[in-house]
């Protein structure tokens, strides 16, 4: 099954972080080439991700929590990802 990486990284996150939001944006068109980019796109992405598992982390054990889920995808065909990771309190204050 050809699944798109965007799905993927839904998927995995969805079930390793259970998230109360969940944004993803594919940004590989900015990125057209770049190191890592490749013609077919989806290698760019910009996550911002709002769950409880992040309440009491600092940003680096979360960003970690994120790469772990998403361990396979990473360099391939995951080149570069952007993470904005909120704990739900974080997120209610704006």
């Amino acid at each position: 099954m050809d699944m798109r990486v965007a799905e993927t990284i839904r998927e995995k996150l969805t079930v390793a972080l259970s998230p109360q939001l969940l944004e993803i944006e594919d940004e590989s068109g900015r990125h057209a080439g770049h190191s890592g980019s490749r013609p077919e796109g989806q290698t760019h992405f910009r996550v911002r991700i709002v769950s409880p598992v992040f309440a009491g982390l600092n940003r680096v054990e979360r960003q970690r929590r994120v790469y772990a889920a998403l361990a396979s995808e990473m360099n391939n065909p995951i080149h570069a990802l952007a993470l904005t990771t909120l704990s739900p309190e974080e997120a209610a204050r704006g």
